[in-house]
């Protein structure tokens, strides 16, 4: 890395070298058998340069050739934007723990039969239940270094286990899941358990649901599946500054429930989406989008911040081969008061949402939603009768969560990206052939 930066510095009035490997062991599980087991082994250095004032990029999987490295990003510099940043110098980085050497240290044969336990545990439940399941676990470096004396260098744990699985029942088909993912070893199986037994339990009679405006409850899973593409892309600096965000213009305004609090927080010790800066140097922090129903803030890496008249967040990420561009690290959506059994003693004809599938399929953008529920159940007299078959839910995110009936008071990490309770709605579109 030193040697691509002293060449670059030679070359261009500012340089950044990113470099980032990963060894990763996969564990496979299909129809209740172990399947696949491997170990890879990655690494990708990437070059972005500002050349009279334009960028310039170019990324490589092969560390031998330096000079190569530097003449593509000239090269690429000419055709560049222009650089409406500079690089930042040397940081204070908050103290973020991402790093658990347990997780190196367990071993091949310990995930397989984590993963035949977590199987044979919901299997004990179900037996005719056909499983897939999986088991990894992660070691990666970052290092950052660039010419205005800016650099991080840090190493990062993952570890993740799930299951999916399929139950067919003459012509039905159900499908339950769930997984969880930390920068420490997870061994304790009862949360993973208890939410497929439960998924099941719920399920076990089919229900017909009314084609209405109907209440809906949507579980934290639920929320991810409906709410979480178009929340990410609306508070995207990038998707603000081009004028795209239906949010845009709109910091300081009132336009959800005043129960709602929403934030970005890549400081949370062990959790996937932390880290100490971000993939440009910036420190990590705390970031309040959503107060009490105001729009607070938007997610900027260097550019868009800079484009923006604003500060970069820390959200500068970028995939292995790619420039930097805001995203989100981990969305935390504030508890609320209601437990989720009182939602559902509240309805009288509703539905609640376990998962939709493709709900991203619309106008993301726009913040509309349409997904088949393939997951969710009928709520009659304020009991879950059963699961739903063949049934749409549709709505506009902005509109959907201007007015709640209420918000969980218990939250949960799903995917690792998204903290969330339950959000009862008190209306959206339902449409089912039942």
């Amino acid at each position: 890395m030193e040697k691509v930066l002293e060449l670059a510095k030679k070359a261009a009035e500012e340089a950044e070298v990113f470099l980032v490997s990963s060894q990763e062991t996969p564990v496979g599980f299909e129809a209740n058998r172990l399947k696949r087991l491997e170990t890879r082994e990655s690494i990708s250095l990437s070059l972005r340069i500002i050349k009279e004032g334009r960028v310039g990029f170019a990324a490589t999987t092969k560390l031998s050739d330096p000079k190569a490295l530097v003449q593509m990003a000239v090269e690429t510099a000419q055709f560049g934007v222009e650089a409406r940043f500079a690089l930042p110098s040397r940081q204070e980085y908050p103290q973020v723990e991402v790093y658990d050497p347990e997780v190196e240290s367990i071993h091949v044969e310990d995930m397989v039969e984590l993963g035949n336990s977590l199987m044979a545990k919901v299997r004990d439940h179900t037996p005719e239940l056909v499983c897939e399941a999986g088991v990894t676990k992660n070691r990666g470096r970052v290092r950052i270094l660039n010419s205005r004396g800016g650099e991080a260098n840090y190493n990062k744990s993952f570890f993740a286990i799930g299951i999916e699985g399929t139950l067919i029942r003459d012509t039905d088909m159900l499908f339950v899941g769930e997984m969880d993912s930390s920068c420490r070893p997870i061994t304790d199986l009862t949360a993973l358990t208890g939410t497929v037994t439960q998924q099941i339990e719920r399920a076990r009679n089919t229900a017909s649901i009314s084609s209405a405006e109907l209440p809906v409850v949507f579980t934290p899973h639920g929320v991810l599946s409906a709410f979480l593409a178009p929340l990410a892309l609306a508070f995207n600096g990038k998707m603000v500054v081009q004028g795209a965000s239906p949010l845009a213009g709109s910091q300081g305004k009132q336009l959800f429930d005043t129960r709602l609090s929403l934030w970005d927080d890549a400081t949370i010790d062990y959790r996937p989406a932390s880290r100490l800066c971000d993939d440009e140097g910036m420190p990590s922090q705390k970031t309040a989008l959503i107060e009490k129903g105001m729009v607070a803030n938007f997610l900027y890496d260097l550019q868009t911040a800079a484009l923006a008249g604003a500060r970069s967040t820390g959200s500068g990420n970028r995939a292995r081969g790619s420039m930097p561009s805001p995203s989100v690290s981990a969305l935390i959506i504030e508890e609320g008061d209601t437990p989720f059994e009182e939602m559902v003693r509240d309805i009288k004809e509703g539905l609640v949402v376990e998962q939709l599938i493709g709900a991203e399929q619309g106008n993301v953008l726009g913040g509309e939603f349409s997904g088949n529920v393939l997951l969710g159940y009928k709520v009659e007299r304020g009991e879950i009768v059963g699961r739903v078959k063949d049934t749409m839910v549709s709505g506009n995110i902005y509109n959907a969560l201007k007015e709640l009936t209420a918000i969980g008071n218990e939250a949960k990490w799903i995917g690792g990206i998204l903290r969330t309770p339950a959000i009862y709605c008190p209306r959206l579109a339902v449409a089912s052939k039942g």
